[in-house]
């Protein structure tokens, strides 16, 4: 089992995602957040199930929400750099390579 922490820049948009959700539908939020921590218990209990999309980082997408957490592997420790809208342009997440 891996531990997983997450970038300072990931923690934000997972927030700012969270706020918006929660914004639009009362309890969507909620929902949001547990769809993340769902997504992390996979990471960290099997993050080799998911994909590499690019170099060595893997992508893990979120149920329901159009959302995917993008990650690496350090060692024991998988760091999360983006939770990231499908819509949004990839060299944005890229960058914090």
């Amino acid at each position: 089992m891996y531990s997983v922490n997450f970038t300072t820049a990931a923690r934000l948009e997972l927030i700012e995602a969270q706020d918006w959700y929660e914004g639009e539908v009362s309890g969507l939020g909620r929902r949001f957040r547990r769809a993340v921590d769902e997504v992390v218990e996979r990471i960290s209990t099997n993050s080799f199930q998911f994909p590499v999309v690019y170099k060595n980082i893997r992508r893990a997408l979120l149920y329901r929400f159009p959302y995917s957490l993008f990650f690496v592997l350090e060692g024991e420790t998988v760091l999360i750099i983006a939770c990231f809208h499908a819509s949004r342009n990839p060299d944005r997440w890229q960058s914090r390579i």
